[in-house]
């Protein structure tokens, strides 16, 4: 058994699991290239295949994340996005979104700013469905569970190639939601993926928890994302996205189209496989 969840999450991944689909996740910075386009990218997002939407919290010192990612948050800090306006954010798309889940991705520290529970309030009024602190060590988890889950926020966690049967036992236990596999040891956008390493991975991480489990870091196109999905619940591209937008900074209009397509071409590819 374990705890299932009480967000927008765990429904959608049996709408998904329903109709035999992998959930595709993508990951943009909040933030970035300016407040002013996160908005209308999440929904060009949903239009593009998403079924759950990851957003980073901007963050002074991402030491998780490639650089990439980095650079996003660089951007989104040089408009000084703060974790209210990242709240903000969320608030404004759930006027025309009410369904698509969204999970907030960031470190700690920001959150221990606000206090769990202060946060946990104005996350769940804002419309967030899970929050994934990348550097929350266990012994954290104890205060930080217990004030998102009393508001029925999903805390999501990482794990990695390198965690041992105990440690996932102990991750999974303090899980809802889902979880999220780091398919490759090192930063986000690093190397290529070894299907096989990942599949038996994710065989044993299955022995411990039911929830779902999300393939994320080094999903750089639509043949990768389709190899994931064949036993992933739910596949997380980022870089890929993200690169997307550094790439239009002058006309952020052509990084929304091409995002786009890019899911676009994921989503048919997860489907067909």
């Amino acid at each position: 058994g374990g705890y299932r969840g009480m967000s927008r999450i765990p429904a959608r991944f049996d709408a998904l699991k329903q109709t035999g689909r992998t959930a595709l996740v993508p990951f943009i910075t909040a933030g970035d290239p300016g407040p002013e386009h996160t908005v209308g990218l999440m929904h060009a997002l949903v239009r593009g295949g998403a079924d759950i939407l990851e957003h980073g919290v901007p963050f002074s010192d991402p030491m998780a994340d490639g650089p990439v990612i980095q650079r996003a948050s660089e951007r989104a800090l040089e408009h000084h996005v703060s974790l209210h306006d990242v709240l903000d954010l969320v608030r404004r798309f759930r006027t025309n979104d009410r369904e698509t889940p969204v999970v907030l991705m960031g470190y700690l520290n920001p959150l221990e700013v606000m206090g769990y529970a202060a946060f946990a309030e104005a996350a769940a009024e804002a419309g967030v469905d899970g929050v994934l602190t990348v550097d929350i060590p266990p012994e954290e988890a104890e205060s930080f569970v217990p004030a998102v889950k009393a508001r029925g926020i999903d805390p999501i966690f990482l794990l990695a190639p390198t965690s041992n049967r105990g440690r996932i036992e102990r991750i999974t236990a303090a899980a809802s939601g889902f979880v999220y596999y780091v398919s490759l040891k090192g930063v986000t956008g690093a190397a290529n993926l070894s299907p096989d390493s990942v599949r038996e991975k994710l065989t044993e991480i299955r022995r411990c928890t039911e929830l779902p489990v999300g393939v994320g870091f080094g999903i750089k196109d639509a043949a990768t994302a389709a190899a994931m999905a064949t036993f992933a619940d739910a596949v997380v591209v980022g870089s890929a996205l993200v690169s997307r937008i550094e790439a239009h900074l002058d006309d952020p209009q052509v990084a929304l189209t091409e995002i786009g397509s890019l899911l676009g071409d994921m989503r048919a590819a997860m489907d067909a496989g």
